[in-house]
């Protein structure tokens, strides 16, 4: 058995759930005797290496469970992606304070950030329990079902667009939503989940799991407008050509990258502004609005999943019991055994380390602009209970008297 102390981070993009698994280890780990010690690290790995370290064990327990009710990382995040060598001194460190268990919180990065520690504490010798608990908004860890984090992002995202789609049937004209999801569409899909009426939007849904083409789009954007009179659409950030070039990089005279590199998609507003002075320049319609969710999906307070909530708590609970009563490394996985319940496994590092899972394709639709009612199937348990709904007028027309038909 593992025993003695215990250092817990979190890293990556805050969710609305996180703190529920930082609760779940806490909580989880004062309950055995040869835990003597809970440590969190503050702001990720970055905190380790700096040493900037809290002791949890101290926090009472009422504190904690207010804590897991809240959104984002209490104990901060940090989007360094640490290489071998920074992992070393990511290992110094846990030596030095002679933590027997290591908890990391976070998406891919995370769990290969794990798997290289692991295996620096296993070539010294050195006795190191490493267990990844998944969290991510994007829905993207391979070998789970979903991930702790997503549910509650979808229920927000499909209460939006079901507003949105309100607005524009009361104002038509066309509203393009921008969600976040650099590779995996599930974010954007679940856009899907807030219609109600044949006629209601999001009409077209664009995910990276698809080439997007522009012309095409256009085309689409007309005859759905020409069909119902306005038109919603939900576009994934991550959306590319042929040759994988991000469509907001193609549009935008400017590109902004971000410390890895990559193009920054999330909070600029571009592609929304780029997509509607697409449709309003070669297609004529007058009312074009566009919105970028941005970071809104992933802490928004009261937009909760009480599925999300108890499985992260879950999640941080089981990587305790995997740590105690294993003899293993490993990163929690989610797993679905019935409609609907779940049980936990403990996958290989090398699993799931530094892997992306995308949409499957029995989750999209064959035109690429919708989802098919596998994935509604799939989706709709994990928004939990108490969606909001949307209900319309049945109107009974007045005949009219100045203006009748007849155009007398």
């Amino acid at each position: 058995m593992a025993s003695g102390k215990i250092l817990v981070a979190q890293g990556g993009g805050p969710t609305a759930v996180i703190n529920q698994s930082l609760a779940g280890v806490v909580l989880e780990a004062r309950r055995f005797r040869d835990c003597s010690r809970v440590y969190g690290a503050l702001h990720g790995v970055r905190g380790i290496v700096n040493e900037d370290l809290v002791d949890l064990t101290r926090e009472t327990s009422n504190n904690l469970e207010q804590v897991a009710a809240t959104p984002s990382s209490a104990l901060g995040s940090t989007r360094d992606k640490p290489d071998v060598a920074y992992c070393a001194e990511i290992f110094k460190v846990l030596q030095a304070h002679e933590i027997g268990q290591f908890y990391y919180i976070g998406g891919n990065d995370s769990s290969d950030t794990v798997r290289i520690v692991s295996e620096q504490a296993q070539a010294a010798g050195y006795p190191l329990r490493c267990i990844h608990i998944p969290k991510t908004i994007d829905n993207d860890l391979v070998g789970n079902d979903h991930t702790p984090g997503f549910p509650s992002a979808a229920r927000f995202v499909a209460q939006a667009f079901a507003g949105a789609n309100l607005d524009n049937a009361a104002l038509p004209g066309v509203y393009v939503g921008v969600v976040m999801g650099r590779h995996a569409g599930f974010l954007t899909a679940a856009a899907a989940l807030g219609k109600k009426f044949p006629d209601d939007g999001p009409h077209l849904i664009y995910l990276p799991e698809r080439v997007f083409s522009l012309d095409q789009f256009l085309q689409d954007v007309k005859a759905t407008y020409a069909r119902y009179g306005r038109c919603v659409i939900a576009v994934s950030e991550g959306i590319h050509d042929a040759s994988g070039t991000p469509i907001a990089s193609l549009l935008a005279k400017e590109v902004e990258r971000d410390a890895h590199g990559n193009v920054q998609l999330s909070g600029t507003g571009a592609l929304a502004d780029l997509l509607c002075d697409e449709i309003k320049g070669k297609l004529g319609i007058k009312r074009v609005r566009g919105d970028t969710f941005g970071y809104l999906q992933r802490s928004f307070i009261g937009c909760v999943s009480d599925v999300d909530q108890r499985e992260a708590r879950e999640v941080g609970e089981k990587a305790v019991q995997f740590a105690m009563w294993g003899e293993r490394d490993g990163s929690v996985a989610i797993k679905r055994t019935g409609f609907y319940s779940v049980d936990y496994e403990l996958l290989p590092l090398s699993a799931v380390a530094g892997k992306t899972r995308v949409m499957e394709d029995e989750f999209i639709s064959a035109s690429g602009t919708d989802v098919t009612d596998a994935f509604r199937m799939y989706l709709r348990p994990l928004l939990g209970a108490g969606m909001p709904d949307a209900y319309r007028l049945r109107p009974a027309p007045v005949e009219k008297i100045l203006k009748r038909t007849t155009g007398t």
